[in-house]
């Protein structure tokens, strides 16, 4: 007896040493990029905002240290599916659809838009896109009846890329652009440092956001359904959980 005792301990030793601890003793990598105001990357190049908060506070409830990094988009995307990137707060994307877990917490909501200036009428979709220019963001992936669009020899539209909201805004302003696509939080915010009126629009999509977990790490489930736990636990609780101001 005494000596399968000593035996366990030694074992338990053994593991200890070995580094076989708690798995939320290893911070979660989390991925943000920059999606004012919500998401915005600091002087020293931090994620901050609303949303950032909001997981931090999340992260806390859970018993899970936490890392965050502002990143470009395909930098995150690209993680989640190789596990570099843990976890992502955002709405689902074709491509990471067998990559990630998906939360049932709906964190936020997230609206698409069509926007035009006040010299050209609202456009009937999708025939009025047809030789068309449009504004977008570099390294952004739309939902599949968006990209069908975009991609349609057909319509032959013209894509200009640039790499703020703000600078997209300003190339519709400056009719360097017919249309510009893009998330109706972001170009009211661009509009209010421009100190111009938001441009009337046509809505395309509403994308709820969820907390998405990439497969490619252990305990993926368990990480996934302990943040959506804390979630709904502070939310019982009347914590302010608003991720988009």
């Amino acid at each position: 007896m005494l000596k399968s005792a000593r035996l366990l301990l030694a074992l338990l030793a053994l593991c200890a040493h070995q580094g076989f601890a708690d798995p939320a003793a290893t911070p979660v990598m989390v991925g943000f990029y920059d999606f004012p105001p919500s998401i915005y990357t600091d002087a020293d190049g931090r994620p901050q905002g609303p949303m950032v908060e909001v997981v931090r506070k999340v992260f806390q409830r859970a018993g899970y240290p936490l890392e965050t990094r502002a990143l470009p988009s395909a930098r995150i995307y690209a993680g989640l599916q190789d596990g570099s990137v843990q976890v992502w707060p955002g709405p689902a994307k074709e491509q990471l659809g067998e990559h990630v877990l998906s939360g049932r917490s709906r964190l936020a909501e997230v609206v698409l838009n069509l926007y035009y200036r006040p010299d050209t009428p609202r456009p009937n979709l999708p025939d009025d896109l047809k030789g068309r220019s449009l504004v977008m963001l570099s390294g952004y992936n739309y939902f599949p009846g968006i990209s069908r669009y975009l991609d349609d020899p057909g319509l032959r539209i013209v894509q200009h890329r640039t790499r703020t909201h703000r600078s997209a805004l300003e190339m519709l302003l400056r009719h360097r652009g017919d249309y510009l696509l893009d998330y109706a939080i972001a170009v009211d915010s661009a509009a209010e440092e421009l100190d111009v009126p938001t441009p009337q629009h046509v809505e395309l999509l509403r994308l709820p956001v969820y907390f998405l977990v990439s497969r490619h790490q252990p305990g993926a489930e368990r990480l996934l359904r302990d943040l959506d736990n804390a979630y709904e636990a502070l939310r019982a609780e009347g914590e302010d959980l608003r991720a988009i101001p």
